[in-house]
């Protein structure tokens, strides 16, 4: 399937990306996981695309759906509902792949759907609390409070760089 946004591949991480989540604005790219809108930083996000079944390979852990061939770039594609205990659902036209480059690996996770690129300023940023859960909470880097038409939605700030590198994800190296 042709690739539905495509954005140049981001340059390192710097420390600078460890900083607090509230001390500047951070631009993100949200989704959805079940009734759960996450965030993660866009310079992390290569490009979105619609879902195609990838090559299963055998014996990977459950959340590795398989491999992808992405223009000649082996690319292990996760699905989040899995990694994070949901139930999971039928794949339609809303299920998209979102491409992530990080530090030089290229890995694919499956997500419901993408909502939207986001501004969060400073003071719509908060620490994340501290709690026991099915993502360790260390992944976590904040939670953002976001007004759209008159409602407030919150969103999960996610470290995925930090998740995709966990050892129990079984991708890359620490």
């Amino acid at each position: 399937m042709e690739a539905l946004a495509t954005r140049a591949a981001p340059a390192p991480a710097t420390s600078a990306s460890a900083a607090p989540a509230a001390q500047s604005a951070q631009e993100c790219l949200s989704f959805k996981l079940g009734d759960e809108e996450y965030g993660i930083d866009i310079l992390q996000v290569q490009e979105i695309r619609g879902y195609e079944p990838p090559t299963r390979i055998a014996n990977a852990a459950p959340h590795i759906k398989g491999v992808t061939n992405l223009r000649g770039v082996i690319v292990p594609i996760v699905d989040m509902r899995i990694r994070f205990g949901l139930p999971e659902v039928q794949y339609n036209s809303f299920t998209v792949v979102i491409i992530l480059n990080l530090g030089g690996r290229t890995v694919g996770m499956v997500v419901d759907s993408v909502s939207d690129v986001l501004v969060l300023a400073p003071g719509q940023i908060k620490p994340a609390p501290e709690f026991h859960g099915r993502i360790d909470a260390g992944h976590i880097t904040g939670l953002g409070t976001v007004t759209t038409g008159g409602a407030e939605r919150m969103l999960i700030l996610m470290d995925i760089d930090g998740l995709m590198r966990a050892p129990d994800m079984g991708l890359v190296e620490a």
